[in-house]
Formats: C-alpha cells, sequence, structure tokens
C-alpha cells in the first residue's frame, strides 16, 4: 500500500515508522502551528504515536523555530523588510504589539494562524532582549503543544466514546470538523491581531 485510503490505514502507517513522525512533527512544530500537531494528538490517543514523546518534540521544535526566526530580525530583519516590503506593515504591527505586550505577544502567537511565521522574526526586530525572548518562548513553547496536542488527544478520546468505529465515515467527518473548527477559530484570532 503506497497511500492509506481510510484513518485506520493512515495511523498504521505513523505507527510503523514513528521515528520518521517524530523527525516531522519536530520540524513541522518549527514553522508552523495548530492543525498536524491537533492531529498527532489524535494520532497519540490512538496509539499511534507516545504522547509524551510528542508533546517535547513539539515543544522544542516550535521553540527552537522561533529563535531561528529570532536571529533572523536580529541580524537580517531591516535589510529583509527592504527587500519585501509587502511585509512591512504586518512586521511592523507585531512590533508594536511586543513593545507594547511582549508577554502576552509571546504566550500567544503561536494559535493565530498566519501570526506565526513573522512573529519571530518581528521579535527579533524590535528591542526585546536575547534573555527574555528566550526565557518566554520556551514557557510559550511548552505551552502551545502541551494545549494544542492534548487537545487532538481529547477529541481523540471523545470521538472514540461517542463513535466505537473510527476509522467509519463519521469519525472521519468528525475529524475535520473539529480541524477545521480549530483553523476557523484561529483566523478569527489572527483578524483582532490584524486590528491593532
Amino acid at each position: 500500500m503506497l497511500f492509506p485510503t481510510d484513518l485506520t490505514s493512515f495511523l498504521d502507517l505513523i505507527r510503523q515508522h514513528g521515528d520518521a513522525a517524530y523527525s516531522f512533527m519536530f520540524a513541522y512544530a518549527a514553522s508552523h502551528s495548530l492543525l498536524l500537531a491537533l492531529f498527532a494528538g489524535y494520532a497519540a490517543h490512538s496509539g499511534a504515536l507516545a504522547l509524551g514523546t510528542l508533546i517535547v518534540i513539539c515543544w522544542f521544535g516550535s521553540f527552537a523555530g522561533d529563535i531561528i526566526r529570532f536571529w533572523i530580525g536580529r541580524r537580517y530583519g531591516a535589510r529583509l523588510l527592504l527587500r519585501f516590503p509587502r511585509f512591512e506593515r504586518p512586521v511592523n504591527t507585531v512590533v508594536r504589539l511586543t513593545d507594547r505586550y511582549y508577554v502576552w505577544m509571546i504566550l500567544f502567537h503561536r494559535f493565530p494562524h498566519g501570526i506565526r511565521g513573522l512573529a519571530g522574526f518581528a521579535y527579533g526586530i524590535s528591542r526585546l532582549p536575547w534573555s527574555t525572548f528566550l526565557a518566554l518562548n520556551f514557557a510559550a513553547a511548552g505551552l502551545w503543544s502541551g494545549v494544542v496536542v492534548s487537545a487532538g488527544y481529547a477529541f481523540g478520546q471523545f470521538s472514540e466514546t461517542s463513535i466505537n468505529n473510527a476509522s467509519s465515515g463519521l469519525g472521519i467527518v468528525m475529524l475535520v470538523a473539529f480541524l477545521g473548527l480549530s483553523w476557523l477559530l484561529s483566523r478569527k484570532l489572527e483578524q483582532i491581531v490584524e486590528r491593532y
């Protein structure tokens, strides 16, 4: 089987290639947030991945990704904004928010869709000291990882108790609806930040 055709087969594929799945989740957490981490939590509930290991992998992936973006912003930020002027307005918005509410921004920037990629870069451009960023980023990455992976795990538990066969069409529809609702919520948070 080259590509699984149902949820059970897909979870079996993840189970068979656990090390590759963890490596992929580290890279994903370093660059993105939310949807795949939610699904990974669901996969952990099914036994395809270990919950504790997954939380730690996502934690350190998320932490590392933002450190790299912070470093790029600190070192090359002004030059990159001159080269890519379309990012100037959103980056400057995040910089203004960071200068005013840096604790809240760092704690919650991973949740709104679209903010994550620019936030670490904008933190590097801001006046935020490295030491403050590292401490808050470490705590925030752990918070994000624990909340998102656990939410996916809890959804798996809910769907298992409400639907006996997780590979049924209804189980897949519920999973897609859960991921879609999570995406919509993150978009709403992004719109709130953009209005600032």
